[in-house]
């Protein structure tokens, strides 16, 4: 089983994550923040993995640490638990339409951090969410994670639609990314390792 359980604490935020990349869509969300604990179960169903998060942060303050925290740790649990990439597809991508909004997410597990973030929400908030957190929070955990992801909201007109086919094509691209591959042998990479 390729899962992981990763904590992180600091003055600002306390946080567990626990991942199986290879579960049934299943998650225990509790981030004090409703819309991002919604957001987060997207990517648990559209990527078939279970997740459990459980953050306490300094929402007093705003949801900016707790947020970006949660992307650390989720990408630290993910570059855990795909460990050396053996046999993975390595590539994933997506695309995933809500109502008017359709949303391409697109990832490489290179072992380099990217990420390329071209979302033009109609809004700045989502009810109290500042839709700045979405790229804080894909910014963690690409990093930690080592990947290199695009995300691209190509059409819109509903910032919470707009956010949900972000969230649901890249639980559906990392999904592939992270598939065994039954055709390959070793790392997918001509130079033996990522």
């Amino acid at each position: 089983m390729r899962s992981a359980e990763v904590e992180r604490n600091t003055l600002e935020t306390r946080i567990r994550v626990k991942l199986n990349l290879d579960g049934s869509g299943q998650s225990t969300l509790s981030t004090g923040v409703g819309f991002f604990d919604h957001m987060l179960d997207q990517i648990a169903r559209h990527g078939m993995m279970d997740i459990e998060i459980a953050a306490t942060g300094d929402l007093h303050i705003d949801a900016h640490h707790t947020i970006e925290d949660v992307g650390i740790t989720l990408g630290q649990c993910l570059a855990r638990a795909v460990g050396d990439k053996q046999g993975v597809r390595r590539y994933g991508h997506a695309y995933v339409p809500l109502d008017e909004a359709l949303s391409r997410v697109v990832i490489d597990l290179s072992g380099r951090p990217g990420l390329v973030f071209d979302v033009p929400f109609v809004r700045g908030t989502i009810g109290e969410f500042d839709v700045d957190l979405v790229r804080e929070f894909f910014q963690g955990l690409v990093n930690h994670a080592a990947m290199t992801v695009h995300i691209d909201c190509l059409r819109g007109d509903n910032a919470h639609h707009q956010a949900e086919t972000v969230f649901k094509a890249f639980g559906r691209a990392l999904r592939m990314a992270v598939e065994a591959d039954p055709r390959a042998t070793g790392v997918p990479s001509t130079k033996g390792t990522l």
